[in-house]
Formats: structure tokens, C-alpha cells, sequence
């Protein structure tokens, strides 16, 4: 045996060890319960790992992100190990880590059942308890192929290994561009092997190091996210560090379920998705148009005090515009097929409005002085999503954007960008969004129009005005659109979920595609710079991220009912119809419940319909001049007058509160 010399890197401190040769990593986080990988000069190491001369390792908790993917990845290795014991001929797809959980996919005859999940998971805890060791192996592509010849798909990942694989839904977990490596299940006692699985790992050490896992249900899924490969069937699971945050996390999943928008737009007659429309393509119904007809009107009437004009253009636009803005080399996926007309020429239905506004800004000369020049439209647009990706309002077919276009000077960029995330953070909080991050989307390097040059100088502009804010900015390397990096507007809602919102991107491509000029103050003709802004993103996912964020109970300015009239007895009825007529003489909105339900269940109903107040009345109030207030907290004022009383519903919402 030798000295091997080490450095042992927990975060800012470092400590040197002399160790001997064969000594693994396992060794040096010793009586580290915690501790479930290593990082060696930036890779991900099993435990098992012997340390060699030289190397810098760093400990990985299970709690840290590359923790929690290897406790899950693992997890679905035992799932998958279970499946094949219950259903010896399932055959494997892949098995990635994925946000909170894990899956897998597998090729049986039969879709899986919930009570197969139940089987399934009773299964998994017996192979959790066994303590089976995961141990790694290289294997040649020759050596794999033949070990693994009665697994078919693994068979076609082995022969895309390499930058294919990467591309492949989940792939990069099986195989990568290096060698391949298999991941044995051996029995804690007699080292037998029990299962093994294509995997470029790591893993936990072993199956008893799993603390708390439960599947969650079942779904189909076409083989690498290809509606032209064959449906496998999927199970979902999750897994955390301890017992009491997979409790947590069944409870936040509770409380998601019943704030889920599609849910919801049932219960309270908002909206629905008929299947005679088709996938992803929403009606809103009369109470659903008055949320979304108010959230429109208020933005509107908060653009026209900002200074943006509004525009118009249609849903349909031949193919040669969609080649000049790039979105046909870029984006064809995304669109709808081309419908051919007048004699052969292609027209598409719009992806996006931002060519067409090109158009209105190219339609005659352009003067400096008319910069910066803010075109806005709720322009609705048509996305080709595939079916597994499409949901509710939130990922749709056809979206009306409330989009806007700004040409500006390039010394005036600056401080147009510094107002245009200003007003769009402070529009967002009128709607009652408050805890905010934003995320800087650079250049993808295979997916780009223009100079790096002009693409660093717009990404440092965005920069320098993200950081004005005094917000968190994350960066997301590649994320941006092919024309420019762009800024979004993270935020978290009432139960912590994080919701894109809007976006504001810098564009020097596209007004140099179009040739748009305008004439500066010496006469000279200048190219503009065109900022893209979506407020929303789309009025109907900000509709339904709303909705899941007051769960149904929206502020009284956007509820679609502000007050029910609940009569005591039928005599009192007409008195309630006479208020409610003087509250809509004031603009509220207010119904009278005339049913002849008794007014308990009137009471119900209302609350069911998440109504901001209930308006009673019965002899007393009558004879007073008054009426009763009920809140949606089931609190209660009585006698107060009819004038006071249409006093306080204005004030609430005239200043947006939420009662």
C-alpha cells in the first residue's frame, strides 16, 4: 500500500488527508449518514469510489439538489426492480430523476392498475429492507448488448450513445457520451446479483438508504417523448430525505389538487375545454368572461396611462413573413400546419404577433422623435403543443397574448427596458402577486441569429437593468429564443409554487431582418431596437395561475360575483333586488338569490361559489334600512345601512383587496 494525498472541499474550507491506496470515498464521510455521493473534479462519484492522488473531493448531501436527484434515481431503480419481480415480462424504457420524484417507463400488455401500484410499492419496501448493494461496472457496447438482449429499448439506447442520447427524453440517464456502465443489485448477505439496469449512475450505496418513497400514479407515454414510437406505460413516484418531508410533500400535493384550475373553472362555471373544439383550445363562460374581461380592462386602461398604443392584426398570415422573421427555421415544431390557399400559397396560423408588428412599424417613414414607439395587442396566437404536454389553461393551443413591442433609439434602450420591468412588476403586483425572482435567458450557442458581439452587449444591458431591481437574478444559460436574451419574471404563489410570468426580451435581429429604419435628428437613416414584452404571457394561463393562487376566492375587483343578496324569507326578495339595483347603478356586481332553497343552503351555495360577500336581509333590516353583511371568513355585521353598506364593497374594490 501507498500514500494517496487528498483535499476534502466543504464549501469554503478545505482540508488535506494522507490516506492509502483502495480507500474509498465511503471511507473518508465515514459515520456521514448524510453523505450519499462525491463530487471529483466536478463529477458525480458513487461512494464506492476509490480516491486517487491528487483529487479534490466534495461530500454530496442528500438534501443538496444532486442529492435528492441520486436518492430518486435510485428510488426508481428499486420501482423498476419490483415491476420486473411482479411482471417478469415488463420491459425496461428509462428511469430519470425528475422536480420532487422520479419515473420509469415499461412495455407491458396491460396499462397498470392502482391496485398494481399498491402491489407494486409493498413490493419496493421489501427490496428496500433487504439492503441490496448498487455496484457499478464498466461494460464494453459488445459486453451490454449481450447482457442486456432481452431488453429491446435499452438495446436502442446503447446505440445512441453519445450527443443523440443527450437529445433523448431522459436518455442522459442511461447513457451518456463516455462508457457505459451497468448498476448491479447484489443481496447484502451473499453478494448474489438480484436485478441490474443500464445506468451511468451514481447511486446510493444501497437500497436501505432509501428513507421514504410513494408512487403516484400511472400514465402513458410514447418511448422518448416520440408520438411516432410505440405508448409505454409510466409510474410517478417520490421520494425525500425523511419520512416527515414525503408528509409535507403529500400535503402540499393536496392542497395543489384542490387548487387545480381545471378543477376549479368546473366548480365555479369559468371555463371549459370542449372535446367537439378540440386539445388545448378553452371557452370561457359568462362568469369566466367577466374575471378575464376585468383583468383585460384594467391592464389596458394601466398600458394607455403608459404610453402604449394599440394595435390589431389577424390569426392567419402567409408562410414568406414567418421565413423573414426566422420563425419558420426556428420554430416550425411549434406551429400549426400550413393551410394551402390562392392557388398553392401557404398560410399559417400566427405562433406569435411580433412580425406583424414589424409590418405597422415598416407601414411608412419612422421620425426619432416618435421614438420610443409602444405597440401593444391581445393578440391571439396558435401553438402546435403535443397532447401529453398540453394542460388546462396553462399550456394551451390557442392563447391570446397580451403582447407589446417596443422600438426605441439604442440610447434610449436602457432606461426603456429599467421602466418596462418597472411597470410590468408593479402591474403584477396589483393583481396580487408580490414575491418575485428573476432569470436571465442567455444565447442557446446552437440556436441563434446575429453577431456574438450584438448578443453580449444586449445580454449585459438586461443584466445591469435585472439588477436594478433588487431582486435575486438566476441565470439560465441557453435559455433564451433564437433572436435574443430575455429577462422573466419568476413568482411564487400562495402555496410556494414558482410561475413563469412575463417576459422582456432585447432584440438587434429582428429589425435587422425586417430592414426597419427610422430617421435620426442629423437625417441619417438608423435601425431601431426592438424590445418584445409579455406582460401575462398568455391571459389565459395568468387566468388560471390566478386562480390556483386565491383558490377560487378572488379579490373582490376580479370576482366574477362581488355580493350575493340572501333573502331571509320570500318577502324580502324585492327589498334585495332594490338594493342590488342601487349597487349596480355604482358598477358592482351583484346577484339576488330568489331559489326557493332556504336560506341556509343559500348561505352554502354562496360560499361554494367563493362569493367576497353575502348581503342578508330580513324584517328588521327592512325596517331599518339596512342589511346584514356575512363574510367569506363566516364573520358577521348587522344593521348597516344600505348606503354604507354599497360604501364598503366599493372601497374594497377600489383598492383591490381581498376580503
Amino acid at each position: 500500500m501507498s500514500d494517496v494525498r487528498v483535499t476534502i472541499q466543504r464549501d469554503s474550507e478545505r482540508e488535506e488527508r494522507v490516506v492509502t491506496t483502495g480507500t474509498t470515498a465511503a471511507d473518508l464521510f465515514q459515520g456521514e449518514r448524510s453523505v450519499v455521493a462525491a463530487r471529483v473534479a466536478g463529477e458525480l462519484k458513487d461512494l464506492a469510489y476509490e480516491v486517487a492522488d491528487g483529487d479534490a473531493v466534495e461530500p454530496v448531501e442528500i438534501t443538496s439538489e444532486d442529492g435528492l436527484n441520486i436518492l430518486r434515481h435510485s428510488t426508481a431503480h428499486v420501482m423498476a426492480q419490483a415491476v420486473q419481480e411482479l411482471f417478469p415480462e415488463a420491459k425496461l424504457g428509462i428511469g430519470p430523476p425528475i422536480k420532487d420524484g422520479f419515473y420509469y417507463d415499461f412495455d407491458v400488455e396491460t396499462p397498470f392498475h392502482p391496485d398494481d401500484l399498491k402491489r407494486i410499492e409493498k413490493k419496493m419496501q421489501e427490496i428496500q429492507k433487504r439492503g441490496q448493494k448498487f455496484a457499478r461496472r464498466a461494460v464494453s457496447d459488445d459486453a451490454a448488448r449481450e447482457e442486456l438482449a432481452d431488453e429491446p429499448y435499452k438495446l436502442e439506447l446503447i446505440g445512441l450513445k453519445g450527443s443523440a442520447a443527450d437529445a433523448a427524453e431522459g436518455a442522459s440517464a442511461e447513457v451518456g457520451a463516455g462508457e457505459l456502465t451497468i448498476y448491479d443489485n447484489l443481496d447484502a448477505k451473499t453478494g448474489d446479483l438480484c436485478w441490474k439496469d443500464l445506468c451511468r449512475g451514481p447511486h446510493l450505496p444501497s437500497t436501505r438508504a432509501i428513507p421514504a418513497f410513494k408512487l403516484m400514479r400511472s400514465a402513458a407515454a410514447y418511448w422518448r417523448g416520440s408520438e411516432k414510437n410505440k405508448q409505454l406505460q409510466r409510474i410517478y413516484g417520490t421520494a425525500w430525505p425523511t419520512k416527515d418531508e414525503l408528509k409535507a410533500h403529500l400535503e402540499f400535493l393536496a392542497e395543489a389538487e384542490k387548487r387545480d384550475h381545471r378543477k376549479l373553472g368546473a366548480e365555479l362555471d369559468l371555463f371549459s375545454v370542449p372535446e367537439d373544439i378540440g386539445s388545448g383550445l378553452a371557452v370561457f363562460h359568462p362568469r369566466g368572461g367577466i374575471i378575464r374581461r376585468v383583468m383585460e380592462d384594467y391592464s389596458r386602461r394601466r398600458h394607455e396611462e403608459s404610453g402604449y398604443e394599440f394595435v390589431y392584426t389577424p390569426h392567419a398570415t402567409k408562410g414568406k413573413l414567418f421565413e423573414k422573421s426566422g420563425h419558420l427555421d426556428w420554430y416550425a415544431d411549434g406551429m400549426y400546419p400550413p393551410m394551402q390557399l390562392d392557388e398553392g400559397i401557404d398560410y399559417y396560423l400566427k405562433p406569435m404577433n411580433c412580425p406583424m408588428h414589424n409590418l405597422i412599424f415598416d407601414s411608412r417613414g419612422r421620425s426619432y422623435r416618435e421614438l420610443p414607439l409602444r405597440l401593444f395587442e391581445f393578440g391571439t396566437v396558435y401553438r402546435y403543443e403535443k397532447s401529453g404536454v398540453v394542460h388546462g389553461l396553462t399550456r394551451a393551443r390557442g392563447f391570446t397574448q397580451d403582447d407589446a413591442h417596443i422600438y426605441c433609439t439604442r440610447e434610449q434602450m436602457a432606461d426603456e427596458l429599467d421602466a418596462t420591468l418597472t411597470f410590468v412588476l408593479d402591474l403584477l403586483r396589483d393583481y396580487g402577486l408580490t414575491d418575485f425572482y428573476l432569470e436571465l435567458s442567455t444565447k442557446d450557442p446552437e440556436k441563434f441569429v446575429g453577431s456574438d458581439e450584438t448578443w453580449e452587449e444586449a445580454t449585459e444591458v438586461l443584466r445591469k437593468v435585472a439588477e436594478k431591481q433588487g431582486l435575486p437574478l438566476v441565470p439560465d444559460p441557453g435559455g433564451a429564443a433564437f433572436y435574443g436574451p430575455k429577462i422573466s419574471v419568476q413568482t411564487k404563489d400562495a402555496i410556494g409554487r414558482t410561475w413563469q410570468m412575463s417576459t422582456i426580451q432585447l432584440d438587434f435581429n429582428l429589425p435587422e431582418r425586417f430592414d426597419l429604419e427610422y430617421t435620426s435628428a442629423d437625417g441619417s437613416k438608423q435601425r431601431p431596437v426592438m424590445i418584445h414584452r409579455a406582460l401575462f404571457g398568455s391571459i389565459e394561463r395568468f387566468f388560471a395561475v390566478l386562480l390556483e393562487h386565491y383558490a377560487g376566492a378572488f379579490p373582490a375587483w376580479l370576482a366574477p360575483v362581488q355580493a350575493t343578496g340572501i333573502p331571509i324569507g320570500d318577502a324580502h326578495v324585492p327589498y334585495l333586488q332594490e338594493f342590488a339595483a342601487q349597487a349596480k347603478a355604482k358598477g358592482l356586481r351583484i346577484e339576488v338569490d330568489s331559489s326557493s332553497d332556504r336560506m341556509q343552503k343559500k348561505i352554502r351555495n354562496a360560499q361554494k361559489s367563493k362569493v367576497p360577500f353575502m348581503i342578508i336581509a330580513g324584517d328588521e333590516d327592512v325596517a331599518h334600512g339596512a342589511v346584514s353583511f356575512r363574510y367569506r371568513d363566516g364573520s358577521q355585521k348587522n344593521g348597516i345601512p344600505c348606503d354604507e353598506a354599497i360604501a364598503e364593497i366599493l372601497d374594497v374594490v377600489e383598492r383591490r383587496l381581498q376580503v
